[in-house]
């Protein structure tokens, strides 16, 4: 047995001490987009983008996921929660010229959520901008009372507005996930189909799990988005067929492939979908959107 093998062995052993080994995964039809049964917006569901694992595709899904939805009518907020601020150069904003962002949200009273929304180039897409100042907010937030529920507080004044909230995390487990896991309905996890992921999702399982029992009741696990799959490699076919096996239904059916029109949009600063819209990227998020709309 291969060093790969043996350590993708040992992933699968970490999953099911968690007990979440061997669910069946079902049959599922994502090719139709579901028509939204309501007249108008909102509540939101509330969604974190979370992998304490850096570059695994976060902020590509969110932007592209929210893009995808407000392509079908659904009215989108997106939340940068990374101080690296990369969700909000991804769509073409300088969060270093504006003078409040979700850093202001959090610790300044008197800040409402609408002093800080950015109205995107992408119709029915909006965003809460981040930048280096949310840094300090992981520490400040320390000795607030009810620290955990922070950003929950603040999204409660726009749910009522938006049918989905999505919010990029920063790659750690600190006091900042914690908060965007406080405040989501649930947690899609983009994983990249490589070994070293795999071993990390059952801390960040974990995670989720003790959110739930501890602080937030309603946080499910919506699912795990293969990401950076390259299906011309054993090993990515290999991480996505162990990924399917431990998770089941839990693994959405669409994968996200590597390409390079990817980094192309973040140059560009909008969306594959709008960026390149006939492109293998711009479908497969399309495909995911379908998804998230049906389940």
């Amino acid at each position: 047995m291969s060093d790969d093998s043996g350590a993708l062995e040992q992933a699968t052993l970490d999953l099911a001490t968690l007990g979440i080994v061997n669910e069946p995964r079902k049959a599922r039809r994502a090719e139709e987009s579901p028509q939204s049964e309501k007249s108008g917006h909102g509540p939101a569901r509330v969604i974190a983008l979370c992998n304490q694992k850096g570059g695994v595709g976060k902020t590509t899904s969110t932007i592209n996921l929210g893009a995808a939805l407000a392509e079908v009518d659904q009215r989108v907020l997106l939340v940068d929660f990374d101080p690296q601020g990369a969700l909000s150069v991804g769509l073409g904003v300088n969060a270093y010229d504006l003078e409040l962002t979700v850093y202001n949200l959090l610790m300044q009273s008197g800040i409402r959520t609408e002093d800080v929304l950015v109205k995107t180039n992408v119709a029915g897409l909006d965003l809460l901008p981040s930048n280096i100042d949310l840094s300090a907010a992981e520490v400040q937030l320390v000795s607030e009372v009810a620290r955990e529920q922070t950003l929950d507080r603040a999204l409660r004044q726009v749910r009522d507005d938006y049918d989905y909230i999505l919010i990029d995390c920063q790659p750690s487990l600190g006091l900042l996930t914690v908060n965007a896991l406080t405040a989501a309905h649930g947690v899609i996890v983009p994983l990249e189909c490589e070994f070293f992921s795999l071993r990390g999702l059952a801390m960040l399982i974990d995670t989720i799990e003790k959110v739930k029992d501890r602080l937030n009741p309603d946080l499910e696990l919506d699912g795990i988005l293969a990401t950076m799959y390259d299906s011309r490699t054993v090993h990515s076919r290999q991480v996505l067929s162990r990924v399917v096996e431990a998770f089941g239904d839990k693994v959405y059916e669409t994968v996200i492939s590597r390409t390079v029109r990817f980094p192309e949009t973040t140059v560009a600063g909008e969306p594959i979908t709008t960026w390149a819209p006939g492109s293998g990227g711009a479908k497969a998020y399309r495909a995911l959107a379908r998804e998230v709309l049906a389940r």
